[in-house]
């Protein structure tokens, strides 16, 4: 290291001189010594390591230094884990956490989280209960089920049935039903796994009845049928009725295992133009149906496991279950969600359940809060706005295919390109994920909330400002 080097080192303010600093006195004020001490070394450390490596000749001066810490405070105060704005129009974005959950939902699991419960406390005999029977009753009597059982979520499902029912034996299964989900989890792999022996019949767009018919023997353990609940297979098709192959499967003593994945509770053919199986058609032609909470549901994510009792029964006997189990939050939001669906008619539902709401919004009341919107941004003079016609998708793996008619306030920044301008808004503290579309960056209304607007303006008005 030559003396140059040195002498630059040397004009490093120590971390005791910045502690004793009058602004960052307000700021261990507000977030802790500890916190802020770990900024300063972090600031001060990646200074001395540009100055090593030649990146730059002399330090920054002491009140920009300050201003580095300040920004590396708040960013570390910050929980990694956080709200953002979903204005890309993707009703079921995984990446965005799925489905948003009602308010009385968020106010019980509040109460469940700040004290003590009744998890597994029956307080009719004052004994150990069962976890599950908060929601188990309420699955049977939406669906249809003799029995429920949940876990944490529906890949979680799949695997624990077939772990209990289909170990040891021939799984049989249609060639177009062997399907992908998220993260390369495969049917296949997952069948082979959990120690069954996979047989695929048919081709990958026909499947006959006499196709299963003929696998069937004294090695198989259980039908499987796969909905392609993320995909569509369209044209030269033809596939056997759940109806049908459950016929098959009680001829044979053997039980029919429904993966139906989105778990749709409500017939909404009539508000969209898409027919889509519901969980209580499933649970009547089928010996156990598996399926996601927080998909068409609309609640927190889970794997829910409905149908016949003798069957439930064996699955709660898996030593897997323990595993999987949910925890008491995740059962008090199921719950709330539960109860609306059992207490609640179809109209209510569509009014109290997010997903169901942003799914069947009117085209004419996203222009309304797309007008509405665009009055809030208009404040701001550096920004060019206009309302564009545009199309949203459900997304998680749900009703592949179709698009609904929405809105959306396109926006440009004056100078700032809409690549910066997206991933400024990526940065700030609740970050605002849009789409772009040519040259602007676009707000779909259909995945935006009232309550959301003034989060919107204040965070465009942050990023223009600096």
């Amino acid at each position: 290291m030559n003396n140059s080097v040195q002498l630059v080192l040397r004009q490093i303010p120590s971390v005791n001189k910045i502690l004793q600093d009058s602004v960052m006195k307000s700021i261990i004020a507000d977030y802790g010594e500890k916190l802020v001490k770990i900024s300063i070394n972090s600031v001060l450390g990646e200074i001395k390591s540009n100055i090593l490596n030649g990146l730059v000749d002399n330090i920054p001066n002491y009140d920009d230094i300050v201003n580095q810490i300040k920004v590396e405070v708040n960013s570390k105060a910050l929980p990694s884990l956080r709200k953002v704005i979903n204005g890309t129009g993707i009703i079921l974005h995984t990446n965005l956490g799925r489905a948003s959950l009602p308010e009385n939902v968020l106010n019980q699991m509040q109460r469940i989280a700040s004290g003590y419960s009744n998890l597994e406390f029956d307080l009719e005999t004052g004994k150990r209960g069962s976890r599950y029977a908060h929601v188990a009753g309420l699955i049977s009597k939406i669906t249809g089920a003799e029995d429920a059982v949940v876990v944490n979520n529906n890949a979680a499902a799949v695997m624990l049935v077939l772990s209990t029912l289909a170990s040891k034996g021939d799984v049989v299964i249609s060639r177009g039903e062997l399907v992908e989900i998220g993260g390369s989890f495969r049917v296949p792999e997952i069948i082979t796994s959990t120690g069954g022996n996979l047989v695929e019949v048919g081709t990958t767009n026909k499947t006959h009845l006499n196709d299963y018919a003929e696998k069937i023997n004294e090695e198989t353990t259980a039908l499987l049928k796969v909905h392609t609940s993320n995909y569509k297979v369209i044209g030269f098709t033809e596939g056997v009725s759940t109806q049908e192959l459950h016929q098959l499967a009680k001829e044979n003593n053997l039980p029919l295992i429904v993966d139906l994945g989105s778990g749709l509770l409500v017939d909404l053919s009539k508000y969209i133009n898409y027919k889509e199986p519901t969980v209580q058609e499933m649970v009547k032609n089928s010996d156990i149906v598996t399926f996601s909470g927080d998909k068409l549901l609309g609640g927190p994510q889970i794997g829910v496991i409905a149908g016949k009792k003798k069957y439930i029964d064996k699955i709660k006997k898996n030593q897997l279950l323990r595993a999987l189990r949910v925890d008491k939050l995740t059962l008090s939001s199921l719950e709330i969600i539960l109860r609306e669906y059992y207490l609640k008619d179809e109209k209510e539902l569509l009014a109290s359940i997010p997903v169901l709401k942003k799914l069947t919004e009117s085209s004419d009341n996203l222009e309304q809060k797309a007008k509405d919107l665009l009055i809030i941004l208009k404040a701001n003079n550096k920004l060019n706005l206009k309302i564009i016609e545009d199309y949203s998708k459900v997304g998680g793996g749900s009703l592949p295919g179709l698009e609904l008619p929405t809105y959306l306030v396109a926006i440009k920044a004056e100078g700032i390109s809409v690549n910066k301008l997206e991933s400024r808004l990526r940065k700030i503290d609740i970050p605002i994920i849009g789409r772009t579309i040519k040259d602007y960056f676009c707000l779909d209304l259909r995945t935006i909330e009232e309550n959301e607007y003034e989060i919107i303006k204040d965070g465009l008005c942050r990023i223009i400002s600096n």
